[in-house]
């Protein structure tokens, strides 16, 4: 049997950079991840990385490829009714955000991990917790045909939204609250130029659509899609003209397309589940909640629940005191429904919900508000750059 101090169960950006960030704090961890090393370093995820999220892999010791490579935005564009309106971030703010491919993001944390000669453990198969409500929690998982065994003091739940770890509390002692939105995200990944140097949110009566990037020869594009949609129905010819159809004229005629090199529809929901921890069990990420990508907001929520629990460990192994610990699931929930509530708002003004043109001209009026009101900018901009963290003591 072996044994460790924190039991990490994912090996994601979250469960990764909360073992390296508890590495560099002297506190021993163990990951275990069901899926393959190659599997987890090539998933395509989201890659706008708020400036505390920049920074906290910093503190992790993360920026050496990260701070040359990165595309710092200094602002934001939103197209509706046939125009494009800047925000602009710096001036309204004083931050920014940066472009980041969390692909990139995964494989700096599994090179910085391995390098530390770390204890991440992939292809675990079987992954069970258990007393994780008592003084001595354990994981049980196959590798290499083997079943092991590992005790702990802590679990971190960083295994995603059908991982184990959530799973494995009783349904009653959870809370839970979901909005499914009843359309999803077709995207592709193709090499081409981007069709901008900073990203595109569109509405537009057809659906939404986005012009995002993974760098300046590398775009990422999106159109709103039914839920029913299937990807064979979407060969690259018919996707580049439906997103052409929802931009604005000059945008459009700028979008140099090509061969799509990856190609995935992705539904839209909100989830959140209350409390964040149970026993000596803490959720993580994308255990404790889910953002529609409106906002750019998962990995950095994320990373914002690994900052909490990184420092309450630390101070527990340090100091014996459990306060930060107690507060967890408050402090990660204070920050979870606030990129909730900035999510769905921004996903609600930007999406086709029906046909109905009422509801569209409401969303134009609001847009039009918006791209008028340096208040109303202000707020979009703060929520998009990233609330403040909190000062943990």
């Amino acid at each position: 049997m072996d044994r460790t101090q924190v039991a990490i169960i994912g090996a994601g950006p979250s469960g990764l950079l909360l073992s390296q960030l508890l590495y560099l704090n002297g506190v021993d961890n163990v990951v275990l991840e069901r899926q393959s090393r190659e599997y987890v370093a090539g998933r395509i995820r989201a890659g706008v990385l708020e400036q505390g999220t920049v920074d906290l892999l910093v503190e992790a010791k993360l920026g050496a490829r990260m701070l040359p490579e990165r595309l710092l935005h200094e602002g934001v564009s939103l197209a509706f009714a046939g125009q494009t309106v800047r925000i602009d971030l710096k001036r309204l703010t004083g931050s920014s955000v940066s472009v980041y491919g969390q692909t990139e993001v995964t494989k700096d944390l599994i090179d910085a991990r391995t390098a530390a000669g770390a204890k991440l453990i992939f292809d675990a198969a079987e992954v069970a917790v258990a007393e994780f409500d008592g003084a001595h929690p354990h994981v049980r998982y196959r590798h290499n045909g083997r079943i092991n065994e590992l005790t702990c003091d802590f679990i971190a739940g960083c295994d995603g939204y059908h991982g184990v770890c959530r799973q494995s509390i009783p349904q009653a002692a959870l809370q839970t609250f979901e909005r499914v939105y009843p359309f999803g995200w077709l995207g592709i990944l193709a090499d081409v130029p981007p069709v901008s140097h900073e990203l595109i949110y569109s509405n537009h009566a057809r659906g939404f659509a986005l012009c995002s990037m993974r760098s300046m020869t590398r775009s990422r594009y999106y159109v709103q899609c039914g839920l029913e949609e299937k990807l064979e129905a979407w060969p690259d010819a018919r996707f580049w003209d439906e997103l052409r159809s929802r931009l604005p004229n000059e945008v459009a005629a700028k979008v140099i397309t090509g061969p799509s090199i990856e190609k995935s529809i992705a539904p839209l929901r909100s989830f959140v589940v209350e409390p964040l921890r149970f026993g000596q069990l803490f959720l993580v990420g994308d255990a404790a909640h889910i953002v529609p990508p409106t906002g750019a907001k998962g990995l950095n929520l994320a990373a914002a629940d690994v900052r909490v629990l990184y420092q309450a460990l630390v101070e527990y192994y340090r100091t014996a005191r459990t306060n930060l610990l107690d507060r967890y699931s408050e402090l990660a929930l204070r920050r979870a429904w606030l990129a909730v509530r900035f999510s769905w708002w921004f996903t609600s003004i930007m999406h086709k919900f029906s046909d109905d043109p009422f509801n569209y001209k409401l969303q134009l009026a609001e847009l039009d508000y918006l791209s008028r009101s340096s208040a109303a900018l202000t707020s979009l901009a703060e929520n998009y750059v990233g609330l403040p963290f909190e000062t943990l003591s």
